[in-house]
C-alpha cells in the first residue's frame, strides 16, 4: 500500500501554474480571424508575418549551416562537437541522413536563388516546401519547442496520463499520457505532437511500439488545416459532417492499424532496448485514480529545476527541431513532390483502387483514384487535384480521406524520419496504405448517408 505523500504549497504551485499556462497555450481552442485555433498557432503566425520574406532566407541559411556542420563533423570529427552529447547527436548523423541533408541544402539553394531545373525549383515542388511549409514549421518550432517544457516538466503529463490510462490502455494499448499528444495535434498542429512524442520516447516514457503508433496514428491533423482542406474542394458549408466523418474514421483507424504489421511487430522496449515496465501504470492500494495522478504530478513538479533549466530545455528543443528536422523536410519533401508532379508513379499506384472505388459506388472513380496515393507526397495535393472533379460527394470523400491518411512526406513523414521514432520510409508507406484501406469504406459510407 502506497503512502499518501504530503506536498508543500511551493510544489503544488510549481505543478499548477506552468501546467495551466501550457494548457492555455497548447490546448485552449479560441476563435481568431473567424477560425478556431490555439494561442501557440497565433503567436507562430505572428512571428511568420513579422519576419515576412526574410524567413525564407533564414530557413535557407539554417539548412546550409546544418549541412556544412554535419559534413565537417563527419570528415574531421572536431572534439568540441564529438565530446558534446547534444551537438554530437545533432550533427554526427549516419551517412544516409547526411545525404538527405546535402540534398536538402542543394534543393534549398537552387530554389531560393531560382537556378537549376524547374522540376526542383517550381511552385509545385521545392518552392512549395520553401515558401509555404518551412516558414510555418520554423515559426511553430520556435514557440512550441521553447514552451513545450511547460507541458512536460511540471507534472501535467503524469496527471492527465494517470486519469486517461483507463481509456487509452484498453482501447488503444497506449499509455494515458498519449492523449495529450493527440489533443495538442487535434487542436493545434501535428508537428507539435510529433515533437512531444519524440521527446518522450527519448526520455524512456514511450516504448518503440508506443512511439511509432502515436507518431503515425495520433499526430492528427488540426481543425484549422481541416478547414483549409474542405475550403479547397469548395464544401466549407459541410464542415461539421466532414469533421465528424474524419473523427470517426480516424478513431477506427487508431484501433485497427496498430494491430496489423508493421506497427504490430514493433518491440515494447524503450529507446535503450530495456523492456516496458507494466507496473508503471498500476494504481496502488489506498489511492484513487485522481489522488494517484496528483501524487505523480506533484512528485514530478518537486523535481523541476527552476526557470533556468526550463529555459535551457526549451532552447535545446528549438535547436534540435529547427536544425535537425527542417533540412530533412526540405530534402525528403522536395523529392516526394517531384515524383508526384513529374512522374506517373502515383497515378499507377492509384489504379488498383479503381475497383474498390467502383464497389463503394464513388462517382468519377477513375479521376478519384489518381488522388489517393498522391497524398503520401503531400496532404494538400489530393484536394488540389479534386477541385476539378464535378461530383460533390467524390470531392467530400477525397478531402476526408486525405486528412485521415495522416502520413505525408512533405511534413509528417519527414518529421517522423528526422526524429528518433523507429520508423522507416517503407513502413510509413505501408501504414499509409493500411490507413487508406481502413478509412475509405467508412468515409464512403458516411458520404452515402450525407449526400
Amino acid at each position: 500500500m502506497a503512502e499518501k505523500q504530503t506536498h508543500n504549497i511551493k510544489t503544488i504551485l510549481t505543478f499548477i501554474i506552468p501546467s495551466l499556462i501550457g494548457l492555455l497555450l497548447f490546448m485552449t481552442p479560441i476563435s481568431y480571424n473567424d477560425a478556431i485555433t490555439i494561442p501557440i498557432a497565433i503567436v507562430s503566425k505572428g512571428l511568420q508575418s513579422l519576419l515576412g520574406d526574410t524567413i525564407t532566407a533564414i530557413v535557407t541559411a539554417i539548412i546550409v549551416i546544418t549541412t556544412a556542420a554535419s559534413l565537417i563533423t563527419k570528415l574531421f570529427k572536431p572534439a568540441m562537437i564529438i565530446n558534446h552529447a547534444f551537438f554530437n547527436a545533432l550533427l554526427n548523423v549516419t551517412p544516409a541522413w547526411l545525404v538527405v541533408r546535402i540534398l536538402g541544402a542543394i534543393f534549398v539553394v537552387m530554389t531560393f536563388f531560382g537556378v537549376g531545373p524547374e522540376a526542383i525549383t517550381s511552385g509545385d515542388t521545392g518552392a512549395l516546401i520553401l515558401n509555404d511549409l518551412l516558414p510555418s514549421l520554423f515559426s511553430v518550432f520556435i514557440f512550441a519547442g521553447m514552451l513545450l517544457p511547460l507541458l512536460m516538466n511540471f507534472g501535467l503529463l503524469e496527471f492527465i496520463g494517470t486519469l486517461l490510462t483507463k481509456i487509452m490502455r484498453p482501447v488503444f494499448n497506449l499509455p494515458g499520457r498519449s492523449a495529450v499528444d493527440c489533443m495538442a495535434s487535434w487542436l493545434g498542429d501535428g508537428s507539435v505532437a510529433i515533437l512531444m512524442t519524440s521527446k518522450q520516447y527519448e526520455k524512456r516514457l514511450y516504448t518503440q511500439r508506443e512511439a511509432a503508433v502515436i507518431g503515425t496514428t495520433f499526430s492528427a491533423v488540426s481543425i484549422t488545416f481541416s478547414l483549409v482542406v474542405i475550403s479547397q474542394v469548395k464544401l466549407e458549408h459541410m464542415f461539421v459532417p466532414f469533421y465528424l466523418t474524419v473523427c470517426l474514421a480516424g478513431i477506427l483507424a487508431a484501433v485497427i492499424v496498430p494491430k496489423l504489421p508493421p506497427l504490430r511487430w514493433k518491440k515494447d522496449n524503450y529507446i535503450d532496448s530495456t523492456p516496458r515496465h507494466p507496473d508503471d501504470e498500476v494504481i496502488p492500494q489506498g489511492h484513487g485514480v485522481f489522488s494517484w495522478g496528483l501524487d505523480q504530478a506533484l512528485a514530478k513538479a518537486g523535481q523541476a529545476n527552476g526557470i533556468k533549466q526550463t529555459f535551457n530545455d526549451g532552447i535545446k528543443n528549438v535547436i534540435d527541431m529547427v536544425f535537425g528536422v527542417i533540412p530533412v523536410v526540405m530534402g525528403i519533401g522536395t523529392i516526394a513532390l517531384i515524383i508526384a508532379e513529374y512522374t506517373p508513379v502515383f497515378e499507377y499506384l492509384g489504379m488498383p483502387f479503381i475497383p474498390l472505388l467502383e464497389l463503394l459506388q464513388v462517382p468519377e472513380a477513375a479521376e478519384a483514384s489518381r488522388t489517393i496515393v498522391v497524398g503520401f507526397a503531400d496532404m494538400f495535393i489530393p484536394s488540389i487535384l479534386a477541385s476539378s472533379i464535378e461530383s460533390d460527394m467524390t470531392r467530400f470523400i477525397i478531402a476526408a480521406l486525405s486528412v485521415t491518411q495522416l502520413i505525408y512526406m512533405s511534413e509528417v513523414g519527414a518529421l517522423l524520419m528526422g526524429s528518433k521514432i523507429p520508423v522507416n520510409i517503407f513502413e510509413l508507406f505501408v501504414i499509409f496504405i493500411l490507413r487508406t484501406l481502413v478509412t475509405l469504406p467508412i468515409i464512403a459510407g458516411a458520404a452515402h448517408l450525407i449526400f
